[in-house]
Formats: C-alpha cells, sequence, structure tokens
C-alpha cells in the first residue's frame, strides 16, 4: 500500500569528532549528552544525561515513569556490563484487576484483550518504573559526574516547556483519545482540548519541580523519599495498586552481559530477558548459511530473513506469546574519547505509556502492565513484585581485541532486534560503515507469515525474495513506523575518530559531537523566543 507514497530519498549523515559522540532519538537530547562529554565527562555521564533529557523533549517515548536496559563497555577494565532497570508489578497485583474481555482485540502485545483495557491505558496499567533508579546507578558506578551536573539539562528543557513542532503535534494526536481520559495528561498535552499546534509550547507541570528535587535527593528520594510517597499517593487515588513499599522494594540489577560472536567480534547485549537472545541466535544463522565473499544481494537479505524469523520462531515457542504489533521505546548510544561506550533503551511502553500524568510529581507514567499475561500460568503471567521477562529491547555494544568498535541499539517493539541484527551485520559482513549501515534499506521479519522489504532494495532483490517469501513492500516512513528506530555510535580504535547517527527517517533524531548545551528555545519571564546562533 505505501510502496511509493513518498517520492524522496532521506539520508543522514554521521557526525564524527575524535571527543565523542552521542546519538538520540531527538537532538536536544543529545545535544544534552554531548555537553556532558565537553564538560570533561564520559559515555555514561552522556548517556544518562541523554536518558533524562529526553523526558522534556520527547516524553511520549520514555520517562522517569519508564524502564529499560544500559549496556555498559569499561575502555579501562575491558569489561561489559549490564543495567536491568526494567519495571517491577506492585506486590498487591491481582487477576480479578484485569477481566478478560472475550470480545476485544488483542493487545499491543499478543495477549487477549481485558474489559477497558485496563492493562493497557490508566492507573491499573502502571508498573513500578524503573528508570531512575538505573540511570543512578550507572551513573555512580561507571560515571564521573553527579546527579545534578547530568540532570541540568533537563531541568532547562523542562523548565523551557516541551517545543512543539509537527512531529510533536503528530505524537499526541495519534494518542489524543487516550490523553484525554486523564485530567493530568489532558492538561499537559490537550490544551484547549485539541493537540497543540507547531510554534507552541507546553508547560511540563510539576516535571521541573520534581527533577530539582531528584537533583537534591537523588534516587533515595524517588523510591523511598518524598518523591516516592507523592507518586504513591496519587496512584492510590488514581486506582493502581503501587504504594510506598512497592517503591521501596526497587532495586536495579547489574550483571555480566549475554555475548555472542561474529566475525571474529563479541556481541555484548543486555540479557536473557531482552531481546538479545534472538539476536545471537539470528547471527548464528548467518554465520552457518552466508559468504561474506558474495557481497551484498538478493541471497544475503534472504539469508537474514530466514535467520530473523527462525530466531523470532524460536523466542515465541520459549514464552508461549503471540506476535506484539508495535511500541513506542527510545535508544541512545554515546561514546567517548577513551572508548567507552554506552547503549541505554528505555521506554514507557506503548506511545505516552498509560497516558497518566501524576499531578504531584508530573510524571507521565508507564503502561507496562501490560507486558504481562493477565492468565494465569504463563512464562508471562502477572504476579507480584515479578519484573518484566520478556522485552524487545535489544542494546548491543561490539567489541574485537579489547576495543569496543560501535554501539547500537533501536525502538519499535518487534521491529527492534531485525534493525540491531541488520546495521551491526552489514558493518561486521560487509564492511559497511556506520552512516552507510544506517542509510541502507532494510527488511523486517518476526516469522509473522510475510517479509516486509524496503523497495530501495531493488527489484532483483525483491524478485528473488518474493520467489521465497510473501513480501509487503513497504518504504521506510516517518508513519506508520513500519522498521525500527536504530541510534548507534562507532570508534576507530586506530585513528580514535568517532561517530554517530541516528535513523534517517526520524525527523527530530540526530547525532551530537561535544559541546556546551544550548537549548534552541529559552524562556525569560514566561516568554518563549528562538536562541540565536
Amino acid at each position: 500500500m505505501n510502496r511509493s507514497v513518498e517520492q524522496w530519498v532521506v539520508t543522514k549523515p554521521a557526525v564524527a569528532s575524535e571527543a565523542g559522540v552521542v546519538a538520540a532519538q531527538h537532538l536536544e537530547a543529545a545535544r544534552a549528552g554531548a555537553a556532558m562529554l565537553a564538560a570533561g565527562g564520559n559515555a555514561v555521564d552522556a548517556a544518562v544525561a541523554t536518558a533524562f533529557a529526553l523526558a522534556a523533549v520527547e516524553p511520549w517515548m520514555c520517562g522517569l515513569g519508564g524502564s529499560g536496559y544500559m549496556v555498559v563497555w569499561n575502555a579501562r577494565e575491558k569489561e561489559a556490563r549490564v543495567i536491568d532497570f526494567q519495571g517491577m508489578l506492585p506486590k498487591g497485583i491481582t487477576f480479578d484487576d484485569y477481566p478478560l474481555d472475550p470480545d476485544g482485540p488483542e493487545s499491543l502485545m499478543g495477549f487477549p484483550a481485558v474489559i477497558d483495557r485496563r492493562h493497557v491505558v490508566g492507573y491499573p496499567s502502571i508498573s513500578v518504573p524503573g528508570a531512575v533508579k538505573g540511570l543512578t546507578h550507572a551513573l555512580a558506578r561507571f560515571g564521573t559526574m553527579g546527579l545534578d551536573t547530568v540532570l541540568s539539562p533537563a531541568i532547562t528543557l523542562a523548565d523551557r516547556g516541551l517545543a512543539v513542532d509537527w512531529f510533536t503535534t503528530l505524537q499526541v494526536s495519534l494518542a489524543m483519545a487516550d490523553l484525554a481520559r486523564d485530567p493530568g495528561a489532558r492538561a499537559v498535552y490537550l490544551p484547549g482540548g485539541t493537540p497543540p499546534r507547531p510554534e507552541e509550547f507546553l508547560a511540563l507541570g510539576a516535571l521541573p519541580k520534581t527533577l530539582r528535587a531528584l537533583a537534591d535527593g537523588g534516587s533515595e528520594s524517588f523510591y523511598r523519599g518524598a518523591l516516592a510517597e507523592a507518586m504513591a499517593a496519587d496512584l492510590a487515588a488514581g486506582g493502581s495498586r503501587i504504594d510506598a513499599a512497592d517503591f521501596a522494594a526497587y532495586e536495579a540489577l547489574e550483571h555480566e552481559t549475554l555475548a555472542g560472536s561474529h566475525r571474529g567480534v563479541t556481541l555484548h547485549t543486555a540479557g536473557p530477558t531482552s531481546g538479545g537472545p534472538r539476536l545471537i541466535e539470528a547471527f548464528a544463522h548467518i554465520a552457518a548459511h552466508l559468504d561474506p565473499a558474495a557481497g551484498i544481494g538478493p541471497e544475503s537479505w534472504a539469508v537474514y530473513a530466514d535467520a530473523l524469523n527462525a530466531a523470532w520462531r524460536a523466542h515465541n515457542a520459549r514464552i508461549g506469546r503471540g506476535k506484539e504489533v508495535g511500541g513506542c521505546t527510545s535508544h541512545m548510544s554515546a561514546v567517548d574519547s577513551d572508548g567507552n561506550m554506552v547503549a541505554l533503551t528505555y521506554t514507557l511502553l506503548n506511545r505516552f505509556g498509560s497516558c497518566v500524568v501524576l499531578p504531584h510529581t508530573g510524571i507521565l507514567m508507564n503502561n507496562s502492565v501490560s507486558y504481562f499475561d493477565p492468565r494465569p500460568g504463563y512464562p508471562t503471567s502477572m504476579e507480584g513484585h515479578k519484573r518484566i521477562n520478556a522485552s524487545n529491547m535489544c542494546p548491543t555494544v561490539a567489541v574485537r581485541d579489547g576495543e569496543a568498535l560501535f554501539a547500537v541499539g533501536a525502538s519499535g517493539a518487534n521491529q527492534i532486534m531485525p534493525a540491531v541484527l541488520q546495521v551491526a551485520a552489514l558493518m561486521l559482513d560487509f564492511g559497511l560503515s556506520l552512516e552507510e549501515a544506517f542509510n541502507h534499506p532494510r527488511l523486517d521479519a518476526t516469522d509473522r507469515g510475510s517479509v516486509r522489504v524496503d523497495p530501495r532494495l531493488g527489484e532483483a532483490t525483491l524478485a528473488a525474495l518474493g520467489n521465497r517469501f510473501t513480501l509487503e513492500v513497504a518504504q521506510r516512513l516517518v508513519f506508520p513506523k513500519l522498521y525500527a528506530c536504530p541510534s548507534g555510535v562507532s570508534r576507530d580504535p586506530a585513528s580514535g575518530l568517532c561517530h554517530g547517527i541516528n535513523d534517517p527517517s526520524q525527523p527530530v533524531g540526530g547525532a551530537a559531537a561535544p559541546a556546551p548545551f544550548a537549548p534552541r528555545v529559552t524562556r525569560n519571564d514566561g516568554a518563549a523566543e528562538i536562541a540565536r546562533p
């Protein structure tokens, strides 16, 4: 249907710097992270600053109310570590709160419908968020800066308010019906009852105050202090079973990576509950069936599709789940001049998560209860204090001979792992640069009975693939997002030159080299004006 909707080809150049680079789905967030590099920080400082800044510039994807994974490559120790800050169900959760709706459609995660979509939208859909605990843990363990420093750009951006462009208007419009259900979300994102117009600036409620409180009190205040109490009170009033004890019980997990290898390179991924196992299984298939000497062509794309389908088939059998059909997530990657690298993916799950903004903190909350099966007896069934244990997120760092080569990850639910695999495979199998791999057309295969292909792969490739698969020929568009949105960085160990890039079809995403942070819009006495170069 959308084989030829758009009549242009969009590409992005990679940003290059010997001092490091940050890539993210929003350029202002990438610049916030790059400012940490400019101030003497490392890749972890940069990634954490980027992640917090996204709460104020890409709230439909992630924020303080989200969860995810971070893979850190420590250049000095030559060691990769995972920080798992996935969401956790409240202790008091019960299946009775989520009665099945036999007439409703399956949820985003492929589970049976629940009456009034209680596991997808509103207060009952919220899990205990792990983002603050995970990001502050990473900063304390591997960063060099204080929390107040890395939060500074996020605070500046939150004070300014959400700068609305056409892409913001699109995101709000897509979630308008669910945002309108919650008074807090409606007040922030639907001023006057309609989506905001470009060139407006949306005040983010209590979020600036919350970010300042977090800078002063750290994660302790968020999970055991005043912020935890305020969130628990709002959640109880809205009908969630999350209480202060659930916040106090939450911990981020740090552990070894799940590692595989391909063409002499070690691929460090986030662990068994992430998309990492599928990535490693797919690479094993590629290694057994692809001859790189034959070059990029119809056969290589057929091997990639077969590898992806096989990995997904095994995954779905393991977890006893249907197929996830969408998702809104954010990925950022960072590298510094010493060769430290970070791949960080986190999410609210759906667009705008639960579509709930907690009134006393201004935090937009996740809807991660929908990660869990509302029926008993399955690996992903709901259970008190159970963590998300079946995610598509796939942050990955590639290392050869003790030097990190690239870090990559993506957003896009089922589409995440296929994108990460192809970007990495194009670099490792055929020697493409980061920029070439990101701009190259891709396919998407998740054992769903068909393979989605970008027509820019060429008629010969489409014809060959069409002889083996049922094809969906679809352009890589801004919307609908039919392919994942990756962000990546790379570093040449010989020269030290770093590169960074975000998906070409993400209009507001980009990469940034170290420079002082200067938001493009500032507020003076309540007025907004464009910052001049």
